[in-house]
């Protein structure tokens, strides 16, 4: 499932409609119908729908909506927001359609009784305002986006909820709609995935129009979903053996914080490695060694229960993970430094070791092998420099703009982690829930990342079903056996079990 832009989906528009003919008409027609089918299946026939439409293509599906479920025996009525001559084109033709079937429209006045509409109506179908609305906003809309969301009414919105940007934009969203359903049509925007909208949009589900396969050929942005898993997820062979499924190293840990390397490990096995060693300072080894009988151990030298700069052979390695657990010593930090030049295979730096290289990320463009950074919101800020409230609301771009200046591969982790590669593609993952905002949980990523980077073709792939797979198994355990609140990192690594069992049925 493809991501978009407003700009992007107005291209695809276009194409579909020019280079393939297909007349908007019939895009506005079959994005109405869509809508209004799985309407047909959330409401009852004695449930009252007023529709709230404005001008452009959103207001013109308003239309179409209101006369299917019109005609399919529900009471329905339209409010207009905006003069008749604003009315024009597609959504014009929609219009004398549900005039001609019929159908009760309203038009706004200063002297509207919106109060008196509320005791009509039993559900709002918010068509105000579509993806191309930008900035504040004005009069009607305001005052009926501010009455909407303090009426109790169940409200379902078109495409985007009105009154937020589609893009990573800065808007006033203090009176936009807060929907309880939006029905997307063909492609989330951007907003659906950040943290200042995503919430506007309620539940969502996207609804298909008939856009063909090949218009989307420009798009470099998608949702990881259950069925890529299903694609690129690694089938094992009878045949294989523990070297088949990846040597890993894990450098990190100190005498004060072995837990976090130990997660990491522990995940990586879990998550199915076939041989892993662990690279931390001789204090630290019997407390791992006691949870992770399965590992290996490479005893470093340390001082003060903290990793100092050594020689490394990494050559015995298919994939490198470092930085968990580290601190940020100068000394230690020379050591990331170094694997940064001397891995020879596919490497990730996590936690600590993402501190380390802040001012040496040139160092990352010169590597022959995939490099993987995978910062939460206020690490990319410190990498990026910038402030962690641009982070938040400018994610995609930024993920993109540093991925391709340095050659990387990100895994920007939040609520939905996006995946970009050195080339700028990007794949957001939808699994996970707020269980996973706790220490050790990208600790455990981290270690899941690992064991899938040895184990596919593509890096990509390898990150975006790790991911999937760390969100997936925090979402069941939640689900079964724990709540958001209690959920550990080690319930995390443990759910594992179910969800590899779920997907080789």
């Amino acid at each position: 499932m493809h991501i978009v832009t407003a700009k992007e989906m107005y291209e695809i528009d276009r194409i579909t409609m020019e280079e393939y003919g297909l007349d908007g008409r019939i895009l506005m027609e079959n994005a109405g119908r869509a809508i209004a089918k799985q309407l047909e299946g959330l409401l009852s026939l004695n449930q009252r729908i007023t529709i709230l439409v404005g001008s452009g293509n959103n207001g013109g599906d308003g239309f179409v909506i209101g006369r299917t479920m019109m005609n399919a025996g529900y009471s329905v009525r339209i409010l207009q927001l905006v003069e008749d001559n604003r009315i024009r084109g597609d959504a014009q033709y929609h219009k004398q359609l549900f005039l001609s079937f019929g159908g009760t429209l309203l038009h706004w006045n200063e002297s509207f009784d919106l109060k008196e509409l509320e005791e009509e109506t039993d559900v709002w179908v918010d068509a105000m305002l579509g993806i191309g609305a930008k900035g504040a906003l004005r009069s009607p809309f305001s005052e009926v986006c501010t009455f909407v969301n303090r009426s109790e009414r169940l409200t379902v919105s078109v495409d985007i909820p009105s009154g937020i940007p589609a893009d990573e934009e800065s808007g006033y969203t203090e009176e936009a709609i807060h929907a309880d359903i939006t029905y997307i049509i063909e492609a989330p925007k951007l907003s659906t995935f950040l943290e200042r909208y995503a919430s506007y949009y309620g539940r969502w589900e996207v609804v298909r129009i008939g856009i063909p396969n090949s218009a989307w050929s420009f798009i470099k942005r998608a949702i990881w979903s259950d069925q890529s898993v299903q694609q690129t997820l690694p089938t094992r062979s009878r045949f294989s053996h523990k070297g088949s499924h990846g040597r890993g190293f894990v450098i990190g840990g100190s005498q004060s914080m072995p837990g976090s390397v130990a997660l990491t490990s522990s995940a990586a096995l879990r998550a199915g490695a076939g041989l892993l060693t662990i690279g931390t300072v001789p204090e630290a080894i019997p407390s791992i060694a006691a949870q992770l009988t399965e590992a290996t151990f490479h005893a470093m030298k340390g001082q003060n229960g903290w990793i100092q700069a050594q020689e490394l052979d990494l050559s015995p390695y298919d994939s490198v993970v470092i930085g968990m657990g580290m601190g940020r010593a100068e000394e230690t930090a020379s050591i990331t430094r170094q694997v940064v030049k001397s891995a020879h295979c596919p490497l990730l730096i996590d936690a600590d070791g993402l501190y380390h290289i802040q001012h040496h990320k040139s160092s990352l463009r010169e590597r022959s092998h995939p490099t993987v950074l995978t910062p939460h919101p206020g690490e990319m800020a410190m990498l990026s420099n910038q402030t962690i409230s641009s982070v938040l609301d400018h994610p995609i771009s930024i993920s993109k703009t540093f991925a391709m200046e340095y050659g990387v591969y990100l895994v920007l982790k939040g609520p939905f982690t996006i995946i970009t590669t050195p080339d700028g593609e990007q794949w957001v993952n939808l699994t996970g829930n707020a269980g996973l905002a706790k220490g050790g949980s990208g600790d455990a990523l981290a270690g899941v990342l690992l064991t899938m980077m040895m184990q596919h073709e593509t890096i990509q792939h390898a990150l975006s079903n790790g991911c999937y797979l760390h969100g997936k198994s925090a979402d069941y355990m939640v689900e079964h056996q724990h709540s958001d609140r209690d959920l550990l990192a080690t319930d995390v690594i443990h759910g594992l079990i179910q969800i590899f069992r779920t997907l080789s049925s």
